[in-house]
């Protein structure tokens, strides 16, 4: 098993190194971004636009979520990439922790905040819940709307993404369960990304889920307080709604290399990108930096710290004026 992954991180850093070299051969016409949803709709088409404005250089913009924004960077797939989730953390058999093989070969370039929102349909007359009651809806200890306060007697639709290492379902463990690896109630209806749940919530009087405030925001759903902490900019910003994550530019570790690739990371960062990304309504990197020491759960912020001693973790650009 060594051997098979040690060949596979070799051919990983041989595919890389051909893309650098291929794409140093001449200048980039266009930037290929590729990642979740999230980080798509927060800022990235806006700062993709406002750079091709700028430079007249192209950024095409694709899906996928997460682990493709991280691991087709990884492999040189794609220039850049998008995340609202940190990279994967193993646990070694010694007892120290390591990156997973497939997202080491990347830098983590933070750009923004986002907050995980807990979203009904419009219709609802439910309007917050608690994190005890959202753990229960979640295990399954919680089935009805009545046990959340609504007047109506009805189940709850509860909508997740498939699998745990998506962005919205890997941090919502991180963050409400400080586990990543919590199971959910096999109840729940899996679906293939958080677009899709969203979705499915704005046509279910009885649904409900949890998404990313950048993408539910321009639905039409119902966010609830949590713990009597409603998801607003205002209270992200001052750390007054706990369930925060950073959204994350992805870069190969030769980006630099590539004067394409290193100017538009450069914009992205400056006060002028940052700019973009408080227009687009998200609330810039710089900007909330307080919240990196406002409360964050131990694992989330052991994946954040293990992340930076790799050398993965790059927060850069200019300081806030």
């Amino acid at each position: 098993m060594q051997f098979k992954e040690k060949r596979t991180a070799q051919l990983a850093l041989f595919i890389a190194l051909l893309f650098s070299i291929t794409a140093g051969a001449a200048p980039l016409k266009e930037i290929n971004w590729v990642g979740c949803g999230v980080s798509k709709a927060a800022f990235m088409q806006d700062l993709a636009a406002a750079y091709e404005k700028k430079t007249g250089i192209h950024i095409n913009i694709d899906g996928g979520g997460a682990t493709r924004g991280i691991r087709d960077v990884a492999t040189g797939k794609a220039h850049l990439g998008g995340s609202c989730r940190l990279p994967l953390i193993n646990r070694n058999s010694d007892g120290t922790y390591s990156v997973d093989s497939a997202e080491k070969s990347v830098e983590m370039i933070p750009l923004g905040w986002d907050a995980l929102v807990v979203i009904a349909h419009p219709s609802n007359p439910v309007t917050k819940i608690t994190e005890q009651q959202l753990r229960d809806v979640y295990t399954g200890k919680i089935t009805n709307w009545r046990e959340l306060g609504s007047p109506n007697d009805a189940p709850i639709n509860l909508y997740a993404r498939e699998g745990k290492i998506s962005g919205v379902e890997r941090t919502m463990r991180q963050l409400v369960f400080d586990n990543p690896d919590q199971d959910f109630t096999s109840r729940a209806t899996s679906l293939a990304s958080s677009g899709k749940i969203e979705q499915a919530i704005e046509k279910d009087p009885n649904g409900l889920g949890v998404s990313g405030i950048s993408s539910s925001r321009l639905r039409n759903l119902k966010m609830l307080s949590v713990d009597d902490a409603v998801p607003n900019p205002e209270n992200l910003k001052k750390g007054n709604y706990k369930y925060y994550r950073l959204l994350f530019l992805v870069a190969a570790k030769n980006y630099e290399a590539t004067p394409e690739l290193r100017d538009f990371v450069k914009f992205a960062t400056s006060i002028e990108g940052q700019h973009v990304i408080e227009k687009s309504g998200t609330l810039p990197y710089n900007h909330g930096l307080r919240l990196l020491n406002n409360g964050l759960r131990k694992s989330y912020l052991l994946a954040l710290d293990i992340i930076e001693q790799a050398g993965i973790y790059a927060p850069g650009g200019e300081p806030l004026r």
